[in-house]
């Protein structure tokens, strides 16, 4: 397992994950709260962070693939828009909310001490391990309702090369983001000197997503290994099911790394494979990365007294997390820093149906949970 490409790949994002989840403790960089907060308070601040992290890593991924230090593009795992990505993206804008982070966000959380975002990861990796059971007719549905076939970028649909449409875009991105920095609306005072400056934070995650895109072939990506997780703990007890699954034998991963002739692969199954090795170690850098920024300043505690509705709530959302993953495919992570600024199409309709499922979510979180 440890062989070139493993090695690398195990290394790389190892390394990614302990730099990103510092870096979002350090920031509080919350891909949950930059939309959550539109709607509850009307305060867009960290949405802005969100638009800097996109046409930044926008940027560094045209600027690799012209240069040609990107080589894969678009990334594996990525395909045809179909409608399950908007319905996915909604179901997740609902689960983030109520768990109170997305699948990153719960993970620095827990590295912090949070409670509630240790069970919203358990409740991830349930909902993940629960759609093992409908894959195939979610899977038929998806077919049945692909929306432009062999296309996967807007690129590649309009028969364009990508800087035509990403050029302009990054220019627009680029011009309103410096009328917000002059105006004063991206950056606000901080009383605590380890805080790290939210823009500061888009910045160094967008260098991340590119430097895995570069290294690995893709940008980061964690929820796969949710099922994985899953579906080995259910094969300790029921092995001929977890056998029987469809899903658990699917290998949607198949390609050739940067760096290296040999074609590796890896699906949601529990063995392990290329998924695992991107994965797992990305999973425990944000949490080691989250504790040692934690540990650093001394603010490392077990955060457990909460409502038990906050914890029902973690829950929930945890579930509705794992699943919509799965029904995306993909988390917003893998959309937004990935997906989004290559114009693909299946994470535009991902954030199209994560936007109204966040409003759903606030509602729900005003109304059940946070009176």
């Amino acid at each position: 397992m440890f062989e070139q490409p493993y090695l690398l790949i195990v290394v790389s994002s190892l390394a990614i994950g302990l730099v990103a989840g510092f870096v979002m403790h350090r920031s509080d960089f919350c891909v949950t709260a930059s939309f959550r907060d539109m709607f509850l308070f009307r305060d867009f601040f960290l949405m802005r962070q969100m638009v800097l992290l996109i046409a930044v890593s926008m940027v560094l991924f045209e600027f690799g693939r012209l240069v040609g230090i990107i080589t894969i593009h678009p990334f594996p795992l990525l395909g045809a828009p179909t409608l399950v990505n908007a319905i996915g993206g909604f179901v997740f804008g609902i689960g983030m909310v109520l768990a109170g982070g997305c699948v990153c966000g719960s993970l620095f959380k827990f590295g912090a001490g949070s409670a509630a975002s240790l069970l919203a990861v358990g409740g991830m990796i349930a909902g993940s391990t629960f759609y093992a059971e409908i894959h195939p007719q979610w899977a038929a549905f998806a077919k049945a309702t692909v929306l432009v076939d062999k296309r996967v970028t807007l690129a590649q649909w309009l028969e364009l090369p990508p800087t035509i449409l990403l050029l302009p875009l990054a220019t627009a991105l680029g011009f309103w983001l410096w009328r917000e920095f002059r105006a004063g609306r991206m950056v606000r005072p901080a009383f605590a000197a380890s805080h790290l400056a939210p823009w500061r934070a888009a910045v160094v995650l967008a260098l991340l997503g590119f430097a895995s895109y570069v290294l690995v072939g893709m940008p980061l990506g964690i929820t796969t290994t949710y099922s994985k997780l899953g579906l080995a703990i259910e094969s300790l007890f029921a092995p001929e099911h977890v056998g029987s699954l469809a899903y658990a034998s699917t290998m949607p991963l198949n390609y050739t790394p940067p760096f290296t002739d040999r074609t590796i692969s890896g699906g949601p199954g529990p063995q392990l494979d290329a998924i695992a090795a991107l994965q797992y170690p990305l999973i425990l850098g944000i949490v080691g990365g989250a504790l040692f920024s934690a540990l650093h300043l001394g603010e490392f505690r077990l955060q457990w007294r909460l409502p038990p509705r906050q914890f029902a709530s973690a829950l929930a959302g945890g579930i509705l997390l794992g699943l919509a993953a799965r029904m995306a495919p993909a988390c917003n992570v893998w959309h937004l820093w990935g997906g989004v600024p290559i114009l693909a199409m299946q994470s535009l309709l991902f954030v199209a149906g994560l936007v109204p499922g966040t409003w759903v979510g606030a509602r729900l979180l005003t109304r059940f949970v946070v009176r």
